[in-house]
């Protein structure tokens, strides 16, 4: 007996229903994108692992999905070398590629290999898949979709402003009560800086998981990294602060008068709040102390957004990155960008069923099949029906009525058509609304008419 095929954890099929759902995500992510003056571009895959390595800190090269080389990948290794060798060596020497882990590192080596091609400040956006060699569970996928759009090329915080609005509006066409918590890498530089840590990164990355670990976990791997126990005792009231967007930012004001960094920090914060009152927000807005966006390239404005009506992660992220591209060797060039999580908002979606109404739909009209008169009757009338640009089809066999109709109720379709020998000879289609019930003869102008109503 043949094996049941499957597909690898944290992967998975989309079916006709859901991939109407899933368009409907990134179509509405699309339009606000090029509503905003955004272009659209795409990258491979598969990336050199010399642009992937490095770029996203110890956590994410762990998570690299790395691709074996072509042909003989052993041919270069001794037999007794392989069994005293590790991964990370057997990887590097036998692996030369790797599945991109997000879209902005190939954004950055896409904008250096191109740079005499595009104009800058260059806004692009991007809709694919990345993959990541994560642990799947609820909302952490191995293969997931993002929408990322970046600008790059310009230290201007409009863009943090219109980013925010670019969230903002999105969420709002897609009916999701959402938070954007918005902090700043300066901050946490200064906090850093205020509590004695030697190494940001180390505090970065665990705060970052304290929504998945919770402060003992996060005091935890902070004291594993050699931080004391006194500045993760300073460190928890910080990431607590209570009160309103300028009632924080005062207070970080006056926790570090002296950090140029900081009070840098709190300076972009407070421009981008400002600005932002000028077109208020469907959404509510939350600076978050507690927000650090665990990569490494961050060094401005961070965002992440999360819904308020159902238990999920972050559903969109991004920020500020000062010099990503010069890991590349074109220094100095400033960008930022935010991501959506499309396969979370798809769940967010389907929990909270808020999906428009005939999203899922397919086929609007079918005519029922009652044989080869009928059929050639039907199909120069589909043609100019479909040019008026309604989904329709024929059922194929001449079935039993109950088996066509028992077809159409299945998938939803709203109107079915007959056309026998009275309407032949009438020139007109009988159509039943599956909805009411509801059946008329009509003219095929009529016919159309009623259906794109």
């Amino acid at each position: 007996m043949a094996q049941r095929p499957s597909i690898p954890k944290g992967t998975r099929d989309f079916s006709p229903e859901e991939m109407a759902k899933r368009n409907y995500i990134f179509d509405t992510i699309r339009s606000v994108y090029r509503s905003f003056g955004f272009k659209e571009i795409e990258t491979p895959a598969m990336e050199n692992l010399s642009t992937l390595t490095g770029k996203y800190g110890d956590e994410g090269d762990k998570l690299l999905f790395r691709i074996l080389n072509s042909g003989d990948f052993l041919k270069d290794f001794d037999r007794n070398e392989l069994l005293d060798i590790d991964a990370n060596e057997f990887s590097a020497r036998a692996c030369d590629r790797g599945l991109r882990y997000d879209l902005t590192v190939p954004f950055a080596r896409y904008v250096v290999q191109h740079k005499n091609e595009i104009t800058l400040p260059f806004r692009r956006f991007q809709i694919q898949p990345v993959w990541r060699a994560d642990r799947p569970q609820k909302g952490r996928y191995r293969e997931f979709f993002q929408c990322d759009a970046d600008v790059i090329g310009s230290d201007s915080l409009l863009h943090e402003v219109e980013l925010t609005q670019i969230i903002d509006t999105v969420f709002h066409r897609l009916g999701i009560n959402v938070t954007i918590h918005l902090n700043n890498r300066k901050l946490l530089t200064a906090i850093g800086e205020t509590l004695g840590v030697e190494n940001i990164i180390d505090l970065t990355v665990a705060i970052d998981k304290l929504d998945k670990i919770g402060w003992d976990g996060v005091q935890k791997e902070l004291r594993s990294k050699g931080i004391s126990q006194e500045a993760c005792d300073r460190l928890r009231p910080i990431l607590d602060f209570k009160g309103t967007n300028e009632e924080k930012l005062e207070r970080m004001k006056a926790l570090f008068p002296d950090s140029e960094v900081g009070q840098k920090g709190i300076e972009e914060l407070a421009y981008i709040l400002d600005i932002l009152k000028l077109s208020p927000l469907y959404s509510n807005l939350m600076i978050d102390l507690s927000l650090a966006r665990g990569l490494d390239y961050y060094t401005g404005t961070i965002f992440e957004v999360k819904a308020n009506d159902v238990a999920m992660g972050s559903i969109t992220g991004g920020g500020r990155y000062d010099n990503l591209t010069g890991v590349f060797g074109v220094d100095g060039m400033s960008g930022v960008g935010i991501s959506f999580g499309a396969d979370r908002i798809f769940d967010v979606l389907n929990q909270l069923e808020l999906y428009p109404k005939g999203t899922t739909t397919g086929t609007k009209l079918m005519f029922v099949n009652f044989g080869d008169k009928e059929i050639r009757y039907i199909l120069p009338l589909l043609n100019l029906i479909r040019k008026e640009g309604i989904a329709a089809e024929i059922y194929p066999d001449a079935a039993k009525l109950k088996k066509q109709m028992n077809y159409a109720n299945a998938l939803d379709i709203p109107y079915v058509a007959f056309v026998g020998d009275e309407e032949i000879n009438n020139k007109t289609i009988t159509l039943k609304d599956m909805t009411t019930g509801e059946q008329n003869a009509y003219t095929l102008q009529q016919l159309i008419s009623t259906i794109k109503k």
